[in-house]
């Protein structure tokens, strides 16, 4: 859950620490300066009507002009309706919950209004928030940096992440859930068009596979609540001081 983790800051993060841990082949190929790779379906939600007026041109731009665009199908997962939506407002709990349970993952920081932070030691810095909702979803909105190493510049970003998860069945506030996201991220930075030609045919699978690891990052807990719900408490609460 550590790439699944920073994959949420903005998911370009997944491409980028994997070039850090593979390098780039010796013979970049080509690539164009804006990449789909398995091309988002259409979007079922007017963003122009969802998005909060201060972030609306924000999020459209990244929509229309995405220098990466990627989309994932999660597994369904069982869960109660309460506990899933709260798990996607509390992605800082989530994090928490995983180290818990002894598995990696690295700190997403509340810094209060429904914004979150995740930092890496090579100076990475990527700040999100919630900026619209609507029924079975919501959508984020992302700007920072990334960095692959200490030494490497920084890209500067902004993403969109659109997460979907319609109920296919509910009873008694227990539901199906069906996930799905749709990832956009924009950069102007020369160093973004680079990294592209450094992933080369490894680039859309590298893309999709860290956007299926964010719907992850939340279902695999919230099966595990649903599975142990007497160590919900304990696992979902705040950081002991």
């Amino acid at each position: 859950m550590r790439r699944a983790a920073k994959a949420l800051g903005v998911w370009l993060s997944g491409l980028v620490v994997s070039i850090a841990q593979a390098g780039p082949p010796t013979m970049p190929t080509p690539l164009p300066a804006s990449l789909t790779t398995s091309a988002p379906t259409p979007l079922r939600v007017d963003l122009g009507q969802i998005v909060t007026p201060e972030f609306r041109e924000s999020v459209l731009k990244v929509i229309r002009n995405p220098t990466l665009s990627t989309s994932a199908i999660g597994e369904e997962v069982v869960c109660t309706v309460a506990v899933y939506e709260w798990l996607y407002a509390h992605p800082d709990r989530v994090a928490l919950a995983w180290q818990r349970l002894k598995i990696p993952s690295v700190a997403i920081t509340p810094m209060g209004g429904g914004k979150f932070a995740w930092t890496d030691e090579n100076g990475s810095e990527v700040v999100w928030q919630t900026v619209g909702t609507f029924p079975d979803g919501l959508v984020w909105y992302a700007t920072g940096k990334i960095k692959a190493a200490r030494a490497t510049p920084a890209v500067p970003v902004q993403g969109v992440v659109v997460v979907c998860y319609p109920k296919k069945f509910e009873k008694d506030g227990v539901a199906l859930f069906a996930p799905t996201v749709q990832c956009y991220m924009h950069s102007d930075s020369r160093a973004a068009n680079l990294i592209l030609r450094m992933l080369g045919p490894a680039g859309p699978r590298v893309a999709e596979d860290a956007a299926g690891q964010l719907l992850e990052f939340f279902s695999g807990i919230a099966a595990y609540v649903q599975k142990h719900p007497n160590q919900a408490e304990t696992l979902l609460g705040p950081a002991r001081k």
